[in-house]
């Protein structure tokens, strides 16, 4: 890489296209990458637009372009233009009574949604959800989790990043340390989660110890009361040292969750300071909001090498799919797998 080093952060944009206030502001700030909302997403021509616009900005062909497309009620792509498919909830009950048909209908999901991704020019997505299913727990999880049992979701979870990266996507596994405990929701307020290190140990954390080879993960705003009750995980070196790269032993590439989220308090630029002090790579502000941005990037210097080196090494670990892939097949027998519970769009 010849030009500067970009700085550690993924905006978010107001709209479907970029103002002539965001695209120069973009210019200037040479973020990492740019995420994708359902505000930002009304049918394919339009999204490839605004993903052409948003590498012209940074004068990158390869910058990061990520999007939140799990399945369920967490889809920024909606009909009638894009597929819609169940929530992973679905996929771990039907691993309970039958593990091929589940892993074989993950893996033709997966092709569908890279397939769909790739015409749009998307080359990140934020999933799978590692997080385990916990009754009681928040709904901000719920349907989003594929099981209760850490052995169900870390092989679900394998074949869904190992199959986005086989063809053309990276994906990010969320949320470490793992939050399905949450009994409140992030986006609302601050949630607190207080197991004992051993039950988190014997639960949530199995799924990312076994899947600590990929890449890419997205950490969480949840405080850990028996690790550091001082702050979330996502402002702790504590949990980013100890446990994250430590215990856990994840060297791949680390984004903070959402810094716009009301679970957390304080100024955007001190937070993003806050969080990559901490131990994340990369920070999100994913509200759009310029203003909030402008302040931000003033407060940010570029990546360092270490975290640039992990990027490098995401990359490496994708390959291209398949030109002559066209998904109809496939969606036929996801239709009979998941007993025409899935219903298409234009992918077809």
């Amino acid at each position: 890489m010849t030009e500067k080093r970009p700085l550690p952060v993924i905006w978010g944009c107001s709209g479907t296209s970029l103002s002539q206030d965001e695209y120069y502001f973009f210019e200037k700030s040479n973020p990492f990458g740019f995420i994708l909302f359902k505000r930002n997403c009304n049918n394919p021509e339009q999204v490839r637009s605004l993903v052409k616009e948003l590498r012209q900005a940074v004068g990158r062909p390869d910058a990061p372009i990520l999007i939140d497309q799990e399945g369920g009620r967490v889809a920024r792509l909606q009909p009638p233009h894009w597929a819609k498919y169940p929530a992973a909830r679905l996929f771990g009950q039907m691993y309970e009574t039958d593990p091929e048909d589940a892993a074989e209908a993950i893996a033709i999901y997966t092709r569908i949604v890279a397939y769909e991704l790739n015409r749009l020019g998307i080359n990140v997505n934020c999933a799978p959800v590692l997080d385990l299913f916990m009754p009681g727990a928040t709904s901000a999880i719920g349907d989003r989790a594929y099981s209760r049992k850490p052995a169900v979701v870390a092989a679900l979870a394998r074949t869904m990043a190992e199959t986005f990266m086989e063809n053309g996507i990276l994906p990010v596994l969320k949320h470490m340390p793992g939050h399905g405990r949450l009994r409140t929701d992030p986006h609302e307020m601050l949630p607190v989660i207080e197991a004992t290190v051993a039950e988190l140990e014997s639960d949530d954390f199995v799924p990312f110890t076994l899947l600590k080879d990929l890449p890419i993960a997205m950490n969480s705003h949840a405080v850990f009361t028996q690790i550091d009750a001082s702050c979330p995980a996502s402002l702790s070196t504590v949990v980013h040292q100890d446990i994250i790269r430590e215990k856990l032993e994840f060297d791949g590439l680390l984004l903070s969750d959402d810094l716009t989220m009301k679970a957390l308090h304080g100024r955007p630029d001190d937070l993003a300071r806050r969080a990559l002090g901490a131990g994340s790579d990369v920070v999100l502000h994913c509200n759009g909001f310029i203003e909030e941005m402008r302040m931000m990037a003033a407060a940010l210097k570029p990546m360092q090498d270490e975290s640039w080196s992990r990027w490098l090494y995401a990359q490496s670990m994708i390959r291209p799919m398949e030109k002559n892939y066209r998904p109809a097949a496939d969606i036929a027998r996801l239709d009979i797998l998941l007993g025409a519970v899935a219903f298409t769009a234009e992918t077809a």
